[in-house]
């Protein structure tokens, strides 16, 4: 092992034995690199006359660019555009990052929690998560509605085994009993758990009320209270998009963090969804987790070993877009102009519910609860979801996604408000032709 992977190892047990034992044994290795970022932010600070360490080229003491690649951003200089971004994060994206979280969730107010490392988006968050703490053949709690990539990162890539349980219970909400029943289930069988929480969730656009939150929120420490080594990883991708009164407005890593030593909490977010950017990639991981003492040294370890994985697979998330994103934040137009996108989203959230409550569809299909994000599910009662997608596509030209035999995903993110009725009246019309022809052949 690295010398400087064991001393990140012995920072984090001196602080939390619990926190160590949780790492995957690529995370028990993974360190942040001295070697030429060190010497290179050393000269940095101290080679007046001459730099010759990092890997860029310059001229007249500027960033070497092209002008037809710089006259297409405007009000950004090459130094904060084109040059390599920190494997951590710029600095000053990272600290207000991590103080509009405290804004956004009242219960993390005095809590002590890591500085946000950047990812290249939060799928690559998911990923670089993976490596630090997730080892071959350990157990990853999910719904059984789920985002598809979740396989591909966990399973595929991690070999990782994907537990599911029912997400609805027959009375419509999240399935409290189901989910603490897979929950000792696991813990039966090993002394760690890794559970993955998305709300608003991908695909049925469901978010927990506050009583279900609390309930998660008890099951989860009373596990790590029991012993066992729990992982709760909050994938918040959709984070602020909340449509009803009684859903929770705020990441159970706030009521997570801080609540048992065996329990760390690990926030998954970045400016995706949430300042509608997202082909610029910014996303964040977050740490939050009981420490007794001062909590710094183990968070500074954690933020070194992620900001090692991001090192090592993509070097850094791009200066670009962390600057456009920052820029974002700092303007004083931004908190009104996500009320304004917020109101959009939730007028199309309010018409779909309006639509759908008309009786003619209650043959057709059921409707799964929905309060927030950017979608929506129906479960199909009388045709193969597939056939339908392609009928619909090919026949009408209406792009929705199918899920399994039964269920279609709507995005009414993208849809305008005044399309949605059409956009249900095609799909009953493509489930009645369906219909009628599986009769004739019968």
């Amino acid at each position: 092992m690295n010398p400087l992977a064991e001393q990140l190892n012995q920072d984090i047990e001196k602080g939390s034995s619990y926190i160590l034992e949780m790492l995957s044994t690529i995370g028990k290795n993974l360190y942040f690199p001295k070697g030429i970022l060190s010497q290179s932010a050393e000269a940095k600070e101290k080679a007046h006359k001459l730099n010759a360490t990092i890997g860029i080229a310059t001229e007249k003491g500027r960033t070497m660019h092209f002008p037809s690649v710089m006259n297409a951003i405007h009000g950004i200089q090459p130094e904060a555009a084109l040059t390599y971004a920190p494997s951590f994060g710029l600095p000053a994206l990272r600290k207000l990052w991590q103080e509009s979280l405290f804004q956004k969730n009242p219960s993390l107010r005095g809590k002590a929690i890591s500085l946000p490392v950047v990812t290249s988006g939060i799928t690559h968050a998911i990923s670089v998560f993976a490596d630090v703490w997730v080892e071959p053949g350990d157990v990853v709690i999910f719904p059984d509605m789920m985002w598809g990539n979740y396989s591909l990162i966990l399973d595929v890539r991690k070999n990782a085994k994907l537990k599911t349980y029912p997400l609805f219970s027959e009375a419509g909400g999240f399935n409290l009993k189901a989910f603490e029943e897979s929950v000792k289930a696991q813990t039966a069988l090993c002394n760690k758990l890794i559970v993955m929480l998305n709300f608003p969730n991908n695909p049925t656009g469901y978010t927990v009320t506050e009583s279900e939150g609390n309930r998660i929120v008890e099951i989860l420490t009373q596990a790590a209270q029991n012993g066992a080594q729990v992982v709760a990883v909050m994938d918040d991708a959709y984070f602020g998009l909340f449509y009803e009164e009684d859903t929770l407005k705020e990441s159970l890593f706030a009521r997570l963090c801080g609540k048992h030593p065996r329990l760390m909490a690990i926030k998954l977010d970045g400016a995706t969804k949430e300042s509608f950017v997202w082909g610029l990639r910014v996303g964040f991981i977050t740490y939050g987790a009981a420490i007794e003492g001062d909590a710094r040294p183990v968070y500074d370890a954690l933020e070194k070993k992620t900001a090692g994985a991001v090192r090592g697979s993509i070097s850094n998330a791009s200066h670009l877009s962390e600057t456009l994103v920052l820029k974002s934040m700092q303007d004083q137009n931004n908190p009104s102009e996500k009320q304004e996108k917020f109101e959009i989203l939730k007028r199309r959230a309010n018409r779909v519910k309006s639509v759908l409550q008309d009786p003619k569809y209650q043959d057709a299909w059921q409707v799964y609860p929905f309060n927030s994000g950017y979608f929506m599910c129906i479960r199909l009662k009388t045709v193969n979801a597939e056939n339908l997608r392609l009928h619909l596509l090919n026949q009408y030209g209406v792009g929705l996604i199918s899920i399994g035999s039964e269920k279609l995903r709507v995005a009414f993110s993208c849809l305008e408000e005044a399309d949605i009725p059409l956009l249900f009246d095609t799909v009953l019309q493509g489930v009645k032709d369906l219909s009628s022809s599986q009769t004739k052949v019968t």
